[in-house]
């Protein structure tokens, strides 16, 4: 796995609910501070692997389950542009 991979993979495993709240505001994500919060404890420790497109697919189902279909939509576009 290449340095840039494992850079996005260990942010991802330790990003914060203000981390997320951040990120939705810049990139024009609806989401409230305790979905925000549910995402990331979704995310914390488990190691999820955004570059393997069934653990990506996984996540995304998740996180359309805590949030939205179109949130959860609009978060696979940018998955995909740090992936591609």
């Amino acid at each position: 796995m290449i340095l840039f991979q494992k850079i996005i993979l260990q942010r991802l495993n330790q990003v914060t609910a203000e981390d997320l709240l951040k990120y939705s505001k810049q990139y024009g994500i609806s989401l409230t501070r305790t979905q925000a919060a549910e995402v990331a404890n979704l995310m914390n420790g488990k190691n999820i692997n955004i570059f393997d497109d069934q653990e990506r697919l996984q996540l995304l189902k998740q996180v359309e389950n805590i949030t939205s279909k179109e949130t959860a939509n609009t978060v696979n576009e940018l998955f995909k542009q740090f992936t591609s």
